[in-house]
């Protein structure tokens, strides 16, 4: 099987990293690509798109809302071929397999919900107040893809023993816990945490309590779950992360 072309929306995919700017005014993060800056240089590679990939572009986004929504057994390439309105050859014109184009899709997906999670947190020095607002906007935004957190859904479903879904989930998994082990090691460096925290720990806590929440949240039919964690998690920052002075 072919390995998946590692692309975002036309951009590499080493260019989205959930780290858009901490501080900007000091440049100490690394590989600075705001959400804005990001959707220009996608729409100005969209306009230099061929035909061709224009369509491979919608057979991903449609792609990526059947993959989000019914998992990778649970939609069919019928409902793709509706949703395109392409025939089977015209969408496998573009990928090699099944896997290949679920692979690019999960991408799509997952960049939607970074891009929602990371909207205005450019704006803010303090990396204590920029974890905040990251909950905060995990809790209150939703990405455009329909169907929830892309990375808990593909998690579920990789536990199918899909190898290669699992390895798509773990290694979106991986990114978020290293730049948001970033945001805690660069708010050590700069003394606005406590030099004795462990940067991954926070990062694990963060994620875990937030998945968690979203996953009784979805099972409730409300956001009470996520609120409720929003509130000890915006009490376990204050309290655990700020330098002492």
């Amino acid at each position: 099987m072919d390995h998946p072309q590692k692309r975002i929306g036309g951009v590499p995919a080493r260019s989205h990293r959930l780290i858009a700017g901490c501080d900007r005014s000091v440049g100490q993060y690394r590989h600075h690509e705001t959400g804005r800056r990001l959707r220009n240089l996608v729409r100005a590679e969209h306009q230099t798109m061929t035909q061709g990939e224009r369509t491979r572009q919608r057979i991903i986004k449609e792609a990526a809302a059947l993959l989000n929504q019914y998992g990778f057994s649970g939609f069919s390439m019928s409902e793709l071929m509706k949703a395109t309105g392409l025939e089977k050859g015209g969408i496998y014109r573009h990928f090699a397999s099944k896997e290949q184009l679920a692979a690019e899709a999960f991408e799509y997906a997952w960049q939607g919900a970074i891009d929602a999670r990371m909207r205005n947190l450019d704006t803010i020095a303090n990396s204590v107040e920029w974890l905040k607002q990251f909950v905060d906007n995990f809790v209150n935004r939703r990405s455009l893809v329909p169907g929830g957190c892309p990375l808990l859904n593909l998690a579920i479903d990789a536990d199918d023993g899909n190898p290669t879904l699992r390895q798509l989930a773990l290694g979106a998994l991986r990114r978020w816990q290293r730049d948001l082990t970033e945001v805690v090691t660069r708010g050590i460096a700069r003394k606005e945490i406590e030099g004795g925290v462990d940067a991954k720990e926070v990062a694990d806590v963060i994620i875990s309590s937030l998945e968690g929440a979203l996953m009784i949240s979805r099972l409730e039919g409300n956001k009470h779950a996520l609120f409720s964690i929003q509130t000890c998690l915006s009490s376990y920052l204050d309290s655990r992360l700020p330098r002492r002075r």
